[in-house]
């Protein structure tokens, strides 16, 4: 299992890494053209303000990478972890965009994140398979710094970095695996600002990157129920990944 969440990681990163090269790409022939380009502008004031208001609606994916230890209990049992299932999951945030200079904005948007995913358990002895069905409400706070290509008519591409809080205020019960509620996400995405009449409408795709380990290795909640300890007692840490297509409307 250990394998697959590396291969995941691994191609996560290339198409990162693929991403990021045709993105300056992008940017750098946007920056060669926008100067020559003459025709009518939409809302050509809408960057010069300091600082403006909007909103976004998306959908997000969340992979948890689980590294198993190939713990056996006093009964033989060896369990593993992996995430079988990827359910689409929906997201909306409101925005406060700050101007820090011609291709610089800080970007904050708070907002919820509603999601649902599927681990599998595995026992190597008996083949025994059991799933665990989690349902997580996020409570985010992205903070994000956007350079920006010069404009190019109607168009204006940009990248992104930064990091994002989020918490878990769902109500979880005693199941197999437990998570802490609160996680650190860095976060890299790209997108493009499209001006239209009466606002800007921006996709955005975005990679967040956890940090540290999620897992509740404690399980307080199992004190009545100790033989239930053994699926987190199978787990050396699990992490988080997301990606997250966002529609921003500014």
């Amino acid at each position: 299992m250990a394998v697959e969440s590396v291969n995941c990681l691994m191609t996560n990163v290339r198409c990162i890494l693929l991403s990021l090269v045709m993105s300056v790409l992008a940017l750098t022939s946007f920056d060669l053209s926008a100067q020559r380009n003459d025709k009518l502008l939409n809302r050509p004031y809408a960057d010069m303000r300091w600082m403006h208001l909007g909103f976004s609606v998306g959908a997000f994916t969340e992979t948890t990478a689980l590294t198993n230890n190939g713990f056996e209990t006093e009964t033989g049992e060896r369990w593993f972890v992996d995430q079988s299932a990827y359910s689409p999951g929906f997201c909306v945030n409101g925005l406060i965009d700050f101007r820090l200079g011609t291709y610089f904005n800080l970007r904050v948007s708070p907002g919820m994140y509603f999601g649902n995913r599927v681990l599998k358990f595995r026992d190597a002895t008996s083949c025994t398979i059991e799933q665990q069905n989690i349902k997580s409400t996020y409570v985010v706070a992205p903070v994000d710094l956007k350079y920006s290509s010069l404009r190019n008519h109607n168009l204006r591409p940009y990248m992104t970095v930064g990091a994002m809080g989020a918490f878990d205020v769902g109500k979880h019960h005693s199941e197999q695996l437990k998570f802490n509620t609160a996680n650190v996400f860095l976060t890299f995405g790209f997108g493009c600002d499209f001006y239209l009449p009466y606002f800007k409408f921006n996709p955005e795709i975005k990679f967040c990157f956890g940090l540290g380990d999620r897992l509740d290795h404690k399980r307080a909640d199992l004190a009545e129920e100790p033989e239930k300890m053994k699926y987190t007692q199978s787990l050396k840490k699990a992490t988080s990944q997301m990606v997250v297509l966002t529609f921003y409307f500014e």
